[in-house]
């Protein structure tokens, strides 16, 4: 087994990790857009250039924290067990996104929810 330079190594994170964002993305703009659709009309007045851009500063930092399977993926690339980090590192992604989903569904609850139906 060769070793992997870090150009090889950066080269084929982004080429596994980057078609996966939008998966990540559609999934995380899907629950969002659920519970808005679910808590309709209450959720319409949560519409404002505020609230916007407030979710779009959420939909950054969502990236920002998917951007943090890069380094480990990195780093195991570079060490002796690149071809089994590469078989199963779809197991991180899974975990990352079931974890993303489960912080965005308590988002969009605090979001959309009305008043009436926190107090139950």
């Amino acid at each position: 087994m060769e070793a992997q330079t870090l150009r090889e190594s950066v080269t084929g994170a982004i080429r596994y990790w980057e078609p996966r964002r939008l998966v990540y993305n559609g999934v995380l703009a899907a629950i969002v857009l659920i519970y808005f659709g679910i808590y309709y009309p209450t959720s319409k007045s949560f519409l404002s250039v505020d609230s916007v851009l407030g979710l779009f500063l959420l939909v950054v930092l969502a990236n920002v924290a998917y951007c943090a399977a890069y380094p480990v993926d990195i780093f195991v690339c570079a060490s002796s067990y690149r071809e089994q980090w590469r078989k199963h590192r779809w197991v991180i992604f899974v975990i990352g996104l079931l974890f993303a989903a489960i912080i965005t569904r308590f988002f969009a609850l605090g979001m959309f929810q009305s008043e009436s139906a926190r107090v139950r």
